[in-house]
């Protein structure tokens, strides 16, 4: 076993791997199973350096749902293929050195190995399987595929050692399904978890009762916010007919609230762009308490009531507020970053607690290393140094050759690992506040897919605008001039435009709606773009508002319409729609290889000339297109008026009014497709959700007028 510069593996290696894989060669039928064993054991390879290094780094890509979701379905894979190899390695009479020197007939060693690897990926699959408290086919298709392995390692094995061996890899596999199970179960009978959301909906309207409005504000509001951070489980007296009998907070109660914690932490200094996240433990338990209570519309329980959203509203805009809009939209971020590890977890954090850090890891592995001894025991059929002796002269064989494969892909493990770091760098989004961007008029091929569209953050303008806006449209629920949320229209009427532009915002789809705006501030993006001068600042800012949100409500059209209001059929038709007109109006050529400028100037020609040559049934058969250009011409026009301040104002006001009119939802179709998105890190629009969940923000019951108008020729 000599090492060399140019050949970095010993020459035992190479023949120890020649030996496994000889059935193979000169077999061009099995070709198929030669690639299929290749991706698979590389498969394994790369997902045990996620699970590795991500124990002993700061690579925690295999918690995020992304890559979660993406090991999970390779992996989905890799047991049949692998017990398919598994039978044909068995099949081919390869017997092991213990036959050969007269033992009982065993599997041969390419057999034992993919056994062993078989055991190895099902114990390392536990850093890509989510627990769900409330389902059980995750755990039933695991216990399934253990059930298959132990099947597949005390009917094989003969020789003692080797099958002690095996035997313990799959009591540490059994181990786990029962810890999946012990989890589930524990969950869904505890108050702290599973029954959490019917006990907090008696805790708020217990609460709400006893509570006295007040004209606080600030920290003094946050001081009395009585919202549980932990510890709801000890105030339950009994079970009723209508909820749970509770008992009161008292202030020398262990039951944690957010008012407790403001209490104790009201001296302390804040700083939104500081990076550690410790120095903001009242934001979070406030975070951590809105988690709670918001999980309720994903258990299906009633909605929030009229008295709660009112309360929550106070809390919001007249206490988190006066610490800036960042606050705002941090606290409901880091909620909705507690929703998405709740229900995309390995092992969800609220199970956390010195009762189960004792039984999970101590009285637990006490059973496990006591259940591996009698294993070892029985296996050596009562013979106890026998047992143990042969456990090293039985699997000699496959322990060095795995050591030696092993010492020969270390350069193969370092450069996964710089690999992997990389990889996280790029796809980790997950806790941050991202705004994704797509043009329509960037559309060609290859189609941006969400991956590579470029996140942004949300400016501080961005922000303040939404909140202001949300803060105005309280206002006015709790007045006589209440005033709903509109797709644009009050904007327009604000900026007195209304009935030049208002045509614009009639469309009975949504996705029309943000298409059609979308498009328009897209070439008034290149035909008039916002002055670069310090002393244009208001502009530019508005201008930057404008497109950022233009692009994101373009993307979710594009790839998300399960979150916008309406017929998600009906958003995804004008999409396709959009784009088979985009390529009638600028032509094959220019739809795939223009430039973004190219492009705006073929439409606006088009555009033009559709004036002299098109009726008004023509026009109402391509509305989003050709709407969209003639809204950028009367934007244009206004702008060479010298009211270009003004032009991106109304556009800035129209965005972010369309962003708000499409958060709220409680239908059970948005609420489902928030929760789904929430394996992908969540969404901009999911935290606006959230808000406007809390604070009983809605669309008016009648979201569109039928017969909608559209532009003039």
């Amino acid at each position: 076993m000599l090492f060399n510069k140019s050949n970095p593996c010993p020459q035992y290696v190479s023949s120890y791997i020649y030996n496994i894989t000889s059935s193979y060669t000169n077999k061009s039928n099995e070709s198929d199973m030669v690639s299929a064993s290749v991706i698979i054991f590389a498969l394994a390879g790369l997902f045990f350096n996620l699970s590795f290094f991500s124990s002993i780094s700061d690579v925690s890509a295999t918690l995020d749902p992304k890559v979660r979701l993406f090991l999970s379905s390779a992996l989905s894979l890799f047991l049949p293929v692998m017990t398919y190899l598994f039978l044909e390695a068995k099949n081919a009479g390869h017997l092991s050195t213990a036959s050969r020197l007269g033992m009982a007939d065993d599997l041969s060693l390419r057999a034992g190995l993919i056994l062993a690897w078989m055991l190895l990926v099902e114990l390392l699959r536990k850093k890509v399987d989510e627990i769900r408290m409330q389902s059980y086919s995750g755990t039933i298709q695991r216990a399934a595929r253990v059930i298959w392995l132990g099947n597949l390692v005390f009917f094989n094995i003969q020789a003692a050692g080797r099958k002690a061996l095996f035997s313990i890899l799959w009591i540490l596999c059994a181990t786990r399904v029962v810890q999946r199970i012990a989890f589930t179960e524990f969950g869904k009978r505890s108050y702290a978890h599973g029954k959490n959301g019917r006990l907090l909906t008696s805790y708020m309207a217990q609460m709400l009762e006893q509570t006295v409005h007040q004209q606080d504000a600030g920290n003094e509001l946050l001081k009395r916010c009585k919202y549980i951070v932990m510890g709801e489980e000890k105030l339950v007296a009994r079970a009723t007919a209508y909820g749970y009998e509770l008992n009161d907070i008292t202030p020398n109660d262990s039951v944690i609230t957010v008012g407790k914690v403001w209490e104790l932490l009201a001296g302390r200094e804040w700083s939104f762009t500081s990076l550690d996240e410790n120095q903001h433990p009242e934001r979070l338990c406030l975070s951590f308490a809105l988690f709670k209570l918001l999980r309720r519309r994903f258990e299906h329980l009633p909605r929030i009531s009229d008295d709660e959203a009112r309360n929550c509203r106070d809390l919001i805009f007249r206490g988190l507020c006066n610490h800036g809009p960042e606050e705002v939209f941090q606290v409901m971020n880091d909620e909705v970053t507690f929703l998405s590890e709740y229900y995309h977890s390995v092992v969800p954090v609220v199970l956390a607690s010195p009762f189960f850090l004792l039984v999970n890891y101590f009285l637990l592995y006490i059973v496990v290393v006591t259940l591996c001894l009698m294993t070892i025991v029985l296996c050596g059929h009562g013979d106890v140094s026998y047992a143990f002796s042969s456990i090293a002269t039985d699997n000699n064989t496959l322990r060095s050759g795995l050591a030696d494969v092993v010492i020969c892909l270390s350069p193969t493990l370092r450069k996964s690992f710089h690999i992997i770091v990389w990889l996280r760098s790029k796809m980790m989004s997950h806790g941050n506040l991202r705004l994704r961007q797509f043009s329509v008029l960037n559309l060609g091929w290859p189609l941006k897919l969400p991956l590579f569209t470029t996140p942004l953050v949300p400016n501080k303008f961005m922000l303040s605008s939404i909140v202001e806006y949300l803060v105005q449209h309280v206002h006015g629920t709790d007045t006589a001039d209440h005033t709903s949320l509109t797709n644009g229209k009050s904007a327009l009427h604000r900026n007195n435009v209304f009935g030049q532009l208002s045509w614009a915002c009639k469309s009975p789809s949504i996705a029309e709606v943000v298409l059609t705006w979308h498009i328009a501030t897209g070439i008034l993006e290149v035909k008039c773009p916002a002055p670069q001068s310090s002393n244009e600042e208001v502009v530019i800012a508005s201008s930057t508002m404008a497109i950022q949100l233009s692009r994101y409500c373009a993307y979710l059209v594009a790839f998300h319409p399960e979150l916008l209001p309406g017929n998600q059929e009906m958003s995804e038709r004008v999409f396709l729609d959009m784009k088979r007109e985009l390529k009638d109006m600028i032509g094959c050529w220019n739809y795939y290889l223009s430039s973004r400028r190219a492009r705006v100037e073929k439409i606006m020609e088009s555009t033009r000339q559709g004036e002299r040559t098109t009726d008004q049934e023509e026009i109402d058969q391509s509305r989003v297109l050709l709407s969209g250009a003639k809204l950028a011409m009367l934007l244009m026009e206004e702008a060479r008026n010298g009211r270009l301040e003004t032009v991106w104002k109304v556009l800035a006001d129209v965005w972010t009014e369309l962003i708000v009119y499409m958060a709220p939802s409680s239908d059970e179709e948005r609420v489902t497709g928030h929760e789904e998105v929430l394996m992908h890190g969540g969404e901009f629009i999911t935290v606006l959700w959230a808000l406007t969940t809390h604070t009983g923000i809605s669309r008016p019951a009648e979201m569109w007028t039928t017969g909608g108008h559209h532009p003039q020729a």
